[in-house]
């Protein structure tokens, strides 16, 4: 066990977009829609799905409509997580069960989940590549890594430092990212990685584009969306 927190809180103001309309439909379905836009053909429902950071639980429903499970596990290393996210557990038309732990030591057996799913989580947590480790661990031969996540040139762009917070030295780029999957023994080819050009994740927040600017060819990646598969 370090001396390090599982993860740094966010802002007050983070939180409060994170319960907004805004968040919903261009941050979390965006996400989502751009994943299963990834996924292997015929891969559209899986039994056992772990929602790592879930935080207020605004995921479930659409984890619930999109892929049918059987349950859903909220997991989140904050321990306010039962009161956080027991109305969302609730009212979510498949069962959710929450779990308050670290990602980077879940004390769930191996092979648990047929999907892991991880929304702008990540560069919150500390000890990435423990959770990387922990991700591949509880996921069956076969089960998929869906991660969606911001990337060091978008966390360290000014809006977001002056109005979120994170663990700003473990921020990486997205081949970095890419990289740290890999070795971790998950199979992820080119054709299931994505990186949007969002105008939120933009360092100008899309005002560039609104006045009528041109976007630049090639941008370095500010959001990395994966669909990884753990072997066989």
């Amino acid at each position: 066990m370090t001396g390090h927190p599982p993860f740094i809180e966010e802002t007050r103001f983070g939180n409060w977009f994170l319960k907004t309309a805004t968040w919903k439909a261009y941050v979390l379905c965006a996400a989502l829609d751009d994943l299963q836009r990834l996924l292997p053909p015929g891969e559209r429902r899986f039994d056992r799905v772990l929602d790592v950071g879930c935080g207020f639980g605004h995921s479930f429903a659409e984890l619930a409509r999109r892929f049918s499970p059987a349950l859903i596990v909220g997991l989140d290393a904050d321990p306010r997580l039962g009161s956080r996210s027991a109305g969302a557990a609730a009212a979510c038309s498949r069962p959710v069960q929450l779990h308050a732990a670290n990602a980077a030591r879940m004390d769930f057996p191996d092979a648990s989940f047929d999907l892991v799913f991880c929304h702008q989580t990540f560069h919150h947590i500390v000890e990435q590549e423990q959770a990387m480790a922990e991700f591949f661990r509880v996921l069956k031969p076969n089960g998929l890594l869906l991660l969606a996540e911001s990337t060091r040139r978008y966390i360290h762009s000014l809006p977001i430092r002056l109005l979120f917070r994170h663990p700003m030295n473990v921020q990486k780029r997205a081949a970095e990212y890419v990289a740290m999957i890999r070795a971790a023994g998950f199979d992820l080819p080119e054709r299931r990685i994505s990186t949007p050009y969002l105008w939120w994740s933009r360092p100008d927040i899309g005002f560039l584009e609104w006045i009528g600017l041109r976007l630049p060819r090639n941008p370095e990646p500010t959001l990395l969306n994966v669909v990884a598969t753990r072997p066989r």
